[in-house]
């Protein structure tokens, strides 16, 4: 982390706090590699009071340098307008109702990002992802959202070496086995949306997909397959 901020000229760096495993232990991991030089950003957008909660409680556990940015009202004029103009697609090519949740949901990570963006081009910091190994194959993340960050410190590591890493770190027991949620939306559970565990997810990728159920291998191919557009340059025509 302090090569990559000599190696861009930066001064420190911002990380989105959301109360969660992964955001806690790169919290603590930027604080050690550039100790006056962090930010945090709590981000509520119509967020579980709880997950705000437990990033203030991170922030005050590690004393972190942290402010809060209530995004719920600039939500609710982006969504108002983008919808409004869904209407007035042709009938025959407007989403199924059942298609609305999502589009709506991933608003919430990509204003998220594009203040923190503004935080660490004012500051000239760089932005911390926290998105780790098991989580970029499956896809457990916004494209241009929470993965359009400047670094990934938890890049390789599976969320069982992150939760190990998180009690080496001191992160509180409660955040360490907190439920994993990108919290997209009241009571949204990463695993019920992957179909998967990630102790599953995690022997998939470190053992191969003979370490788990041939139908759970089925579904964590299927996920990875479908996710690897997230972690590549747009495509462009060949020379």
């Amino acid at each position: 982390m302090r090569q990559q901020i000599a190696a861009a000229g930066a001064r420190g760096l911002v990380v989105g706090l959301s109360g969660g495993l992964d955001s806690a232990v790169v919290a603590r991991l930027a604080q050690l590699a550039a100790p006056a030089a962090v930010l945090a950003v709590r981000l509520p957008c119509h967020s579980d009071p709880a997950d705000e909660a437990d990033a203030e409680a991170i922030a005050t556990h590690f004393s972190l340098t942290a402010i809060r940015i209530d995004l719920s009202s600039a939500y609710d004029t982006l969504t108002a307008c983008a919808q409004a103009g869904v209407k007035t697609i042709p009938a025959t090519g407007r989403p199924t109702s059942a298609a609305d949740r999502r589009p709506l949901a991933n608003i919430k990570p990509r204003l998220r990002m594009t203040t923190l963006y503004f935080l660490a081009n004012s500051l000239n910091y760089l932005v911390a992802g926290t998105s780790n190994r098991a989580a970029i194959a499956a896809g457990q993340f916004t494209k241009y959202g929470d993965g359009a960050v400047d670094i990934l410190p938890l890049g390789q590591l599976l969320k069982r070496e992150v939760r190990s890493l998180a009690r080496d770190l001191g992160v509180p027991a409660p955040i360490v086995s907190r439920v994993p949620s990108a919290g997209l939306w009241l009571g949204q559970a990463d695993e019920e949306e992957l179909g998967c565990r990630y102790d599953e997810l995690d022997r998939y990728l470190d053992e191969g997909p003979e370490s788990v159920a041939p139908a759970t291998a089925l579904k964590i191919e299927r996920l990875i397959r479908a996710a690897e557009h997230k972690s590549r340059l747009p495509p462009m025509p060949e020379e």
